[in-house]
């Protein structure tokens, strides 16, 4: 099998990269369509907002069993078995009116993305160290953004143009499109395939999940990325049934929701060199009296200016906290590459799933008002984990020798 060594890492890490923002492309692409979606098929909102919730439920519980498998049969093969499973599941989404079906799909796609995301994340920590792995890692996010900026825009003018199926069509073309790129380009990235054991891969995953800090970034990560999906989930009803505008600006409204997230991560890169805790301190003490400001504000007044102030403001400082924790989470166990990649990614996106759909079900997000009560929950729990945990610093942090013998017995 060709592996990946100095003659064309540079080729596959562009093309790592460019795979990073595949999940937001999966899950931001057609919410503009969202209320059509509820139109032509016959059903009701909530029914087709279940398309996002499945798709996250999979996509976070699949890296928990992705990570561990691809320690064992490499990064390469499974990829490229996901892009085409992915591309093929977006094509029936595409040309289907059956919703059970479409809901199939789309947790089969969820797995898809898992494989692929992991694979791409295990790609850096296999063949980066030290600086080079921190920058990387706290890169993540910024190109993660890419997704949320240009999906809901290319969708909004999909809708527009030719209709909610074309966005499907486009994810089934644009992961054809790398497939064909990993074929003649990509390769192997893992040094040694460790063995498969359902034991060593419980223990691994025990192990890092009682560290507290390793448990309490997870649970950040979760609560910021909530408030993103939450607004991607609520946008669409408050800005084309509630101002009465068109889907095309739900697309740029969601552009403007990932350029805010990029915001805040190009921040948190230029400050990778200051005082972790105390700059996550200050950005969800900021958010506090944000949230709290214009959640008053709006119970008076709301409009699209209003709406826009909202995500700018909760966004970038969420963007700056996600891309700090997410950094934080991913080097702190670099031996077992799959399984933590895994792990993060699986962890917080479950964390996601959960806390936004309840508080969809619990607060009735009819107006902005009531989008900030929602945030400012999840704004609190973020800061009370942040305040509470006790965080290593320094230079990235591995198992004690103790963890490791143990879980390499």
């Amino acid at each position: 099998m060709r592996t990946i060594n100095e003659s064309n890492i540079r080729w596959n890490t562009y093309v790592a990269l460019g795979l990073i923002p595949l999940s937001g492309f999966a899950m931001d692409v057609y919410i503009p369509s969202l209320p059509d979606m509820a139109v032509q098929l016959n059903t009701t909102p909530a029914a087709i907002q279940l398309t996002l919730s499945l798709f996250i439920i999979s996509y976070g519980v699949s890296q928990l069993i992705v990570g561990g498998l691809i320690d064992t049969y490499g990064r390469y093969r499974p990829n490229l078995a996901a892009m085409l499973v992915f591309s093929a599941s977006s094509f029936l989404i595409a040309y289907t009116k059956n919703l059970p079906l479409i809901y199939v799909m789309r947790v089969v796609q969820g797995f898809a993305v898992a494989v692929i995301i992991v694979s791409k994340r295990s790609f850096f920590v296999d063949m980066y160290r030290g600086d080079q792995l921190k920058k990387y890692t706290s890169l993540f996010s910024v190109i993660w953004a890419i997704g949320p900026i240009v999906a809901p825009f290319l969708g909004g003018f999909f809708q527009t143009t030719w209709g909610w199926t074309s966005n499907f069509i486009f994810l089934g073309c644009f992961s054809l499109l790398f497939f064909i790129v990993e074929i003649f380009t990509g390769g192997e990235s893992q040094k040694a395939p460790q063995p498969l054991s359902v034991r060593v891969i419980a223990d691994s995953y025990f192990h890092m999940i009682k560290k507290p800090d390793f448990s309490a970034g997870m649970g950040i990560l979760g609560f910021t990325y909530a408030m993103i999906l939450l607004y991607g989930m609520a946008s669409p009803f408050l800005i084309e049934h509630r101002l009465h505008l068109s889907p095309a600006v739900t697309g740029y409204c969601a552009l403007f929701s990932g350029v805010s997230v990029m915001t805040g991560g190009t921040i948190s890169r230029i400050l990778i060199r200051q005082p972790f805790v105390k700059k996550l301190v200050i950005a969800s003490g900021l958010q506090v009296v944000l949230a709290t400001v214009i959640i008053i504000s709006t119970f008076y007044h709301q409009s699209l200016v209003t709406l826009m102030l909202y995500v700018f403001l909760l966004h970038s400082t969420g963007g700056f906290i996600f891309n700090n924790l997410m950094s934080y989470c991913l080097t702190r166990f670099p031996q077992y590459a799959g399984k933590a990649t895994g792990l993060v990614g699986g962890g917080f996106s479950v964390v996601t799933s959960i806390l936004s759909t309840l508080l969809v079900k619990v607060v009735s997000i009819t107006d902005q008002t009531a989008l900030g009560v929602a945030y400012a929950v999840l704004i609190i729990g973020t800061l009370l984990l942040i305040v509470k945990t006790k965080w290593k610093t320094g230079e990235s942090v591995v198992f004690e020798t103790a963890d490791r013998k143990q879980l390499t017995a």
